[in-house]
């Protein structure tokens, strides 16, 4: 299992990248909400899963946590999520 790890995203320089890859339900939420904790209010989160349940997962998780997900793509069997802390 990997390590809890942030790196700079390329794109945006301000955004935290959580590497979820093989991780399933429903740690990826609760990692998620762990990491959220070090993001400052108007920055971003952004996940890296493997799991095909997040695209179900991580969007009731935002909504339910007052965030915005900002962005959500798919690249072959790599879901991609943008959360933008609100609050």
């Amino acid at each position: 299992m990997p390590a809890l790890a942030f790196v700079i995203h390329m794109d945006d320089p301000g955004d935290m990248v959580l590497d979820l890859r093989g991780i399933r339900c429903p740690q990826p939420v609760l990692r998620a909400k762990k990491a959220l904790r070090n993001v400052p209010i108007g920055g971003a989160l952004v996940l890296e899963c493997t799991d095909p349940l997040t695209v179900i997962d991580i969007p009731h998780f935002v909504n339910q946590t007052g965030h915005h997900l900002s962005d959500q793509s798919q690249h072959e069997q790599l879901y991609i999520f943008r959360i933008v802390k609100q609050r």
